[in-house]
């Protein structure tokens, strides 16, 4: 049985809502604090969540944008903001789809439906997962090449994202600058080795939260550089 996540903090709609989907053979939780849905949408195994934007606690597009960054589940944003920006970010946001209050509680089981034999085609045709990697609030996605700092994504050029993916691959583990700019640049450069340097510096400015004590990654004098786990 498919379980479903409703966040919203109007009760009788979330009521309403839990009815008629449990009618159609679901289980359904509901939640009214944004921050609690929010939890538990990323520590539970659910298969579809019903988001609401206006809550207390935390609003529903932190949330959206939180729940897309740690999972691959749909999201229906339910709202009464019917201005076309709210939607436009609110998709952006990596909602699936998003339906404006007052609708029939027979559209959006049929939308939930609809979705989620979306999402199983999709899980059906043998698309590998993507690869991360997670150590102490770093993610590394290595598939999409996207790099997220405790929940926060930040920017990486190619050479500092194929950089830091190393590090991250190989924690704990020393590396000379010679063997970083041979692993990292290979024959691809003439420059020089002091490019690892600076590259490392430009690292812990995006992942470090004080750069003259990193926590990740760490100096090793006279040597050369490691990641901490």
């Amino acid at each position: 049985m498919k379980r479903i996540l409703i966040i919203e903090d109007e009760e009788s709609i979330a009521e309403l809502e839990k009815d008629y989907l449990e009618l159609s053979s679901f289980e359904v939780e509901i939640e009214n604090d944004g921050k609690e849905g929010m939890e538990r949408a990323i520590q539970e195994d659910f298969d579809f969540i019903i988001l609401d934007l206006m809550l207390p606690g935390l609003d529903g597009f932190e949330i959206c944008k939180k729940i897309r960054q740690a999972k691959n589940i749909p999201i229906l944003i339910v709202s009464a903001k019917k201005d076309d920006i709210d939607k436009i970010r609110g998709l952006g946001l990596g909602a699936d789809d998003y339906m404006t209050k007052p609708f029939s509680p027979s559209e959006l089981v049929a939308r939930v439906k609809a979705h989620l034999a979306r999402y199983e085609r999709l899980l059906g045709s043998n698309m590998p997962p993507n690869e991360i990697i997670e150590i102490r609030g770093i993610k590394v996605d290595k598939t999409a090449r996207r790099v997220y700092v405790n929940g926060e994504e930040k920017s990486f050029t190619t050479k500092e994202f194929d950089l830091l993916a190393f590090l991250v691959e190989n924690p704990d583990r020393v590396f000379a600058k010679e063997e970083l700019f041979r692993e990292i640049w290979g024959m691809e450069s003439m420059g020089e080795i002091a490019t690892v340097t600076v590259h490392i510096k430009k690292l812990r400015e995006k992942i470090e939260f004080d750069t003259s004590n990193p926590q990740y990654i760490e100096t090793i004098w006279g040597v050369g550089y490691r990641f901490k786990v």
